[in-house]
């Protein structure tokens, strides 16, 4: 346990229909070294039971007081809000109901809140999300994906991430706080406008939370389409020709896989006019079919197929897609073939993200007119 000479900490975290994740969530938040705590938990408009769940957790006057507040289903961003809003901490930690912080995560966020520098004002610190491995494809993905992104992090960091982050509640509240309106992307945005005030964010490595596994490819390709979709909203306030302090660090391999729709979408193109050729040839020209193939559909397709190959296996992209198969239980033909399928799924979630992005940004809206 900490010396209770060191300041309050408000830990704050919003569940919607996480029923299954309450339990284990507020225990570890419970379990943590450092003192004085508070704990605030939203229920986010919950209709699986959660409230329940969370009332039963309701105590004021514990050691560790832990207050549980209930909203209508108005979002994240409005839940950090009400929680900022009715803590008391000095700092203001934010978690998500599907981790498990370690006892440590607090302590190890605060001992790595003190300037290095006199001219270094730190408004956030944020520490490591380890992402469990279930029996599938998706959780093995996302785990080594995330453990990429976390292994060449800077001290200095762009993001301070959702689930394990600490912030000034002062700094914060000059900036505004959590807006209601934001969609999604809401530790981004706070982020960004907290560097953009002259502030720093720190990264420490130690603060760890464990991520339950992410599995299942529907709820992996609807979070990749929300995250594309809000970052639209980031990218579109917050140009790099204006934005201040290192360089965002933790988008990872999606601008990679980004680039593999369009790669299909050529490779098949060139082949729709060898298509046409063959159905309309009316004295069925071999030798001109044949020539067309050589010429065109088979030079195209054949260098689509080897950039793709190229972006899947080299680069951030390719450690992630190495990893997940050399450490796979599975038939490693079966997996590498999975692999190229889920990552072409992928491709298409972050452009139907940014379709939609670009459609709140034309019409004002999930945040764009704030």
């Amino acid at each position: 346990m900490t010396d209770l000479g060191n300041p309050l900490i408000s830990i704050t975290v919003c569940v919607r229909d996480g029923i299954d994740w309450v339990d284990g969530c507020l225990e570890a938040l419970k379990n943590q070294t450092y003192r004085p705590l508070e704990i605030i938990a939203v229920d986010d408009g919950s209709t699986d039971g959660s409230k329940d769940k969370l009332l039963a957790w309701h105590a004021p006057d514990d050691e560790i007081p832990t207050n549980i507040l209930i909203q209508d289903a108005e979002g994240l961003s409005a839940g950090r809000k009400l929680a900022l809003d009715n803590s008391r901490g000095e700092w203001v930690a934010i978690t998500d109901i599907d981790v498990r912080p370690s006892q440590n995560w607090i302590s190890n966020l605060f001992s790595e809140a003190t300037p290095l520098t006199s001219d270094e004002k730190i408004v956030a610190v944020t520490g490591r999300t380890i992402f469990e491995r279930a029996n599938d494809l998706v959780s093995h993905l996302r785990s080594v994906e995330i453990e990429s992104k976390y292994r060449s992090r800077p001290r200095r960091t762009s993001l301070a991430n959702g689930p394990c982050s600490m912030f000034h509640r002062q700094s914060l509240i000059e900036i505004g706080g959590f807006h209601p309106s934001w969609y999604h992307a809401e530790d981004m945005e706070v982020s960004l406008k907290l560097i953009d005030n002259g502030g720093t964010i720190v990264y420490a490595p130690e603060a760890v939370v464990a991520h339950v596994a992410e599995s299942g490819r529907k709820r992996f390709l609807a979070k990749r389409l929300r995250d594309a979709r809000a970052h639209v909203r980031i990218m579109r306030k917050y140009p790099k020709r204006r934005r201040k302090g290192p360089d965002l660090d933790f988008i990872g391999s999606s601008t990679m896989v980004l680039a593999v729709l369009p790669l299909w979408v050529v490779a098949i193109a060139s082949s729709l006019p060898f298509f046409y050729l063959f159905m309309t040839t009316s004295e069925r020209n071999w030798e001109e079919i044949e020539t067309w193939w050589q010429t065109n559909v088979l030079l195209v397709s054949v260098s689509m197929i080897i950039v793709q190959e190229l972006i899947l296996w080299r680069g951030p992209l390719g450690v992630v897609n190495r990893s997940a198969l050399a450490t796979s239980d599975g038939n490693r033909i079966l997996v590498y073939f999975g692999l190229k399928g889920l990552i072409l799924q992928w491709s298409i979630s972050l452009w139907r993200g940014l379709i939609l992005g670009l459609v709140d940004g034309v019409l004002k809206r999930n945040g764009h007119d704030f």
